[in-house]
């Protein structure tokens, strides 16, 4: 139990109502016996009850009356009845007007004890549901969501146009701008919102865990597989399954993804029984779909299918403000977990963040605030606090380096201050380690030999 019960205990037998009620509070009920059905319905309308154990033949108000008027006027609380006359036409009769259970005096007080228990956890778990769905509705809309540029409102009003739909969307935007809170956006703000989301970064998992993660498998599928597993789509069934970095496909899952997102069932691998899934799909990725499809490394039929409504996230460079005010979001927040109190930037600082170009995006941005917070003397963060690379430095009328130059920049400066340790500079740039070893290889990167 979370909580104690309110049972009310219905019968025109004294002996028979104060036992029950006695056994149920020793078993730490609020058990209240009634003495007949007339003043059962006067109690039911002036107090609150969690359930109604109530005797099905009594002079005057008998339990049938009292269970449908129960009904009428509380038709969430169950109702108990029980009675002497075990016969099936009783037992049918009670059941068909809307009783939860049907016990038969003489009752056993373990009997009695077993339903009860059962009764008023399913109860518990009922308003534990309602209260979850309170809090999950109060996390609708946009609130975690930080931005007044036109862009951004641009934005959220299409998201909160395709939230409750059921079609696929490509989430499309540079590193860092936070394509998985709105992929858990549009969840939070559809009809799937009670179901689960499942987020799978495609581009952390090896190549060869893949298909077994999304799809599952059975026990013996192959060496190690000891028992059945789950796969993301399985488990995301009547909710959402955001996919990132949806470009790492290998081409054979991209065939099974294909099939799923056509007949909406799949194999287990090592499996003959096909599994139906209403699993809602939200891709994402930081790659030109169009051109991998292009070069033949995407497939163009799986491209339309996710790409069925693409939203797509502007650059924080192209925010204007939203940077101060993100900015002062991640002090606040960073402040506060860190114990270094701190009120404010100095107008350097302002001037600093709103000129830099940001090719992490909201991902640097926040990496740097964090830091500033933890190195930072004094109640304001100064423009040296800031740590900010100048050759990132957007003056008014500046000519901008390429989106491409200016990530490649970022990474090797990274690598550069951290030895090349690949782990490390994974964990600063807050990419797994597998894009980071992608990212060098599109860039044509390697660690510069040492010079004997």
């Amino acid at each position: 139990m979370t909580r104690s019960a309110r049972i009310m205990v219905v019968d025109d037998e004294k002996i028979v109502r104060e036992s029950l009620s006695a056994w149920l509070q020793k078993s730490g009920y609020d058990a209240v016996a009634v003495d007949g059905g007339q003043r059962a319905l006067e109690l039911l309308e002036r107090e609150e009850w969690d359930l109604l154990l109530v005797d099905l033949k009594m002079p005057r108000v008998d339990g049938l009356k009292v269970l449908r008027r129960t009904l009428e006027s509380k038709s969430d609380i169950p109702v108990l009845i029980f009675t002497a006359y075990a016969t099936v036409e009783t037992a049918v009769e009670a059941m068909k007007a809307g009783a939860y259970d049907y016990l038969v005096k003489p009752i056993d007080p373990d009997v009695l004890a077993m339903k009860v228990e059962k009764i008023v956890e399913r109860q518990n778990l009922a308003r534990e549901n309602v209260v979850l769905r309170r809090k999950i509705d109060s996390l609708c809309q946009f609130d975690e969501i930080i931005g007044n540029s036109r862009p951004m409102q641009q934005l959220l009003e299409l998201v909160g146009s395709v939230a409750d739909s059921d079609a696929t969307v490509l989430v499309t935007g540079e590193s860092g701008t936070g394509k998985e809170l709105i992929a858990r956006a549009i969840h939070r703000n559809s009809k799937r919102r009670y179901k689960p989301f499942i987020a799978v970064s495609v581009g952390a998992l090896p190549a060869s865990l893949v298909e077994s993660e999304m799809f599952g498998y059975e026990k013996g599928a192959f060496t190690g597989a000891d028992h059945r597993h789950l796969g993301k789509f399985e488990m995301a069934d009547g909710g959402t399954l955001f996919l990132d970095e949806i470009a790492e496909l290998a081409a054979k899952v991209q065939v099974d993804l294909l099939r799923v997102l056509e007949e909406h069932s799949f194999f287990r691998l090592g499996g003959d029984r096909e599994i139906g899934t209403d699993a809602r799909v939200i891709a994402a990725t930081n790659r030109d779909l169009r051109r991998e499809v292009e070069q033949g490394t995407f497939r163009e039929d799986l491209y339309y299918r996710l790409n069925v409504i693409e939203v797509h996230l502007p650059p924080l460079r192209e925010r204007g403000d939203d940077v101060i005010l993100l900015a002062e979001h991640f002090l606040k927040k960073y402040s506060t977990t860190s114990g270094r109190k701190k009120d404010c930037f100095t107008p350097q600082a302002i001037t600093r963040l709103r000129d830099y170009y940001w090719p992490g995006n909201v991902r640097e941005l926040e990496n740097t605030i964090e830091r500033a917070v933890l190195v930072g003397k004094g109640a304001e963060v100064q423009v040296q606090d800031l740590w900010l690379d100048n050759e990132h430095h957007q003056s008014a009328g500046q000519a901008l380096v390429s989106l491409r130059e200016a990530e490649k920049k970022h990474i090797v400066r990274v690598l550069e201050e951290n030895g090349w340790n690949i782990t490390r500079s994974a964990r600063i740039l807050q990419i797994d380690r597998a894009t980071l070893y992608n990212k060098l290889k599109q860039y044509r990167l390697s660690r510069p030999r040492k010079q004997s």
